[in-house]
């Protein structure tokens, strides 16, 4: 159920809804889970969690001006500055706050072929997950 529960935060950190899945993994960490089960689950679920944002972005951009629409225009002109100059390899920096999320989206948005969306946003979500997992290792 732990491994679950860490792939759903996971997931729900990814699609624009304010969680934390880097807490959860360590605490199920420092409870003695085995790491690369915590990695699967969350490297997964959040991985995952910005495919929704691509399909969103590639779908749903037409309701960009609802007041129910979950990213705000700035957000994604920032996002859509970011990947256009640094190109799509910036998808590799998916994980980080703020842009991360916006920047799974407006890579839908601008079309971005999904094989390489997910290659790149997996590795780069996966490689911040291990980092942790061994950082956590580090301290306890």
């Amino acid at each position: 159920m732990a491994y679950f529960s860490l792939f759903l935060t996971g997931f729900i950190a990814a699609t624009l809804f304010p969680a934390s899945s880097e807490v959860l993994l360590l605490a199920l960490l420092a409870q003695g889970y085995l790491p690369v089960w915590l990695w699967l689950a969350a490297t997964l679920g959040n991985t995952l969690g910005s495919c929704v944002n691509w399909y969103l972005g590639r779908e749903l951009l037409r309701f960009q001006h609802k007041s129910w629409f979950p990213i705000s225009a700035a957000a994604l002109t920032r996002a859509a500055t970011q990947l256009q100059r640094y190109g799509r390899w910036s998808l590799l920096f998916a994980w980080l706050p703020v842009v991360g999320d916006p920047l799974t989206m407006v890579a839908g948005v601008l079309r971005v072929p999904f094989r390489l969306f997910l290659l790149l946003v997996a590795l780069g979500k996966g490689l911040r997950y291990a980092l942790l997992i061994w950082l956590g290792h580090q301290l306890w």
